[in-house]
């Protein structure tokens, strides 16, 4: 998961903190398209490497130090102020309970169904986010045709787990929540300081899990190494990418490029942890991946101010 959104909005006034201004260096002859790739390609490596700590520590304890390494990366660099206001903190809470969350639920689909369906699946959250409130017929179509992607996912293999697919759509449902989360959180905070306190807001909720199911394991030298690597993978370097790209492209340039997330998911699943599809499950992730490019193209060009 990453730190913005699709459907044509992004995380608003993008700040030049010292990350994005070590990536701004590093990536600066790099296209903003390639940028957002290379964020997609980081953040699914991220999940395909978590999959190696679930024999370990489980899912659970995989999401703990991810979020946990995520949130102490961010705190460094950002070096947040807790002197906010009630209102301020009620929309760091809810944002990162939501981030916690959205994150538990995907790692516990992760353990249970391919990384391509459960990428796929999820992506429905913010497709409805797209959706919701339109009234052009061709919004209609899209969101049929998304639906019609999910009746291939379910019915194209037969021994899909039926919990791991609850558990993407509650993850789906949460990245819904979070987009509508990250305006109020705009609102109430500058620059990266609500990401990082809502990070480790979320690591504070999903913690406790992982250790019940880690325990001590949790503590193993590459287990802590591996945990530092899928932070880096999922959460800072596609966060520093992303926002870097987001200065030179608009962001409904930048929604269209992140419609391709579930191909890539699915591309890596099978590569990385030969997760083979069968072709109807192939046309659902084409489906919705023009459902969602579909619904990007039809917002309305006023909405990316």
């Amino acid at each position: 998961m990453t730190s913005v959104d699709i459907g044509g909005t992004g995380p608003g006034p993008v700040p030049r903190s010292r990350l994005t201004a070590a990536a701004g260096r590093g990536f600066g002859a790099v296209p903003p398209p390639a940028l957002v790739l290379l964020g997609i390609v980081s953040v699914q490596l991220g999940s395909a490497l978590a999959t190696h700590l679930f024999g370990a520590v489980g899912s659970r304890g995989a999401v703990a130090l991810r979020l946990f390494f995520a949130a102490a990366v961010l705190m460094l660099v950002w070096r947040p102020s807790p002197r906010l206001g009630r209102r301020t903190w009620a929309v760091v809470v809810g944002y990162g309970v939501v981030l916690g969350s959205m994150n538990l639920c995907f790692y516990l689909a992760l353990d249970r169904i391919p990384l391509g369906i459960a990428v796929t699946t999820e992506f429905l959250g913010p497709l409805a986010v797209a959706l919701a409130g339109s009234r052009r017929w061709l919004d209609a179509f899209w969101a049929l045709l998304a639906g019609g992607g999910v009746v291939l996912l379910v019915e194209g293999r037969g021994d899909l787990d039926l919990t791991g697919f609850l558990f993407a759509l509650a993850a789906g449902t949460c990245w819904g929540l979070y987009i509508l989360l990250s305006a109020a959180l705009g609102r109430h905070t500058t620059e990266g300081d609500g990401l990082a306190l809502a990070m480790a807001v979320a690591a504070l909720v999903v913690v406790p899990f992982g250790a019940v199911a880690g325990g001590t394991a949790l503590f193993r030298p590459w287990v802590l190494a591996a945990g530092f690597g899928v932070a880096l993978l999922s959460s800072v370097v596609p966060y520093s990418l992303e926002l870097e790209a987001l200065r030179s492209i608009p962001p409904r340039v930048f929604g269209i490029l992140m419609s391709l997330e579930p191909a890539v998911a699915a591309l890596i699943g099978l590569v990385v942890l030969q997760e083979p599809l069968r072709w109807t499950q192939w046309i659902a992730v084409l489906c919705v991946i023009a459902a969602s490019a579909g619904a990007t193209l039809g917002d309305k060009p006023d909405a990316e101010a």
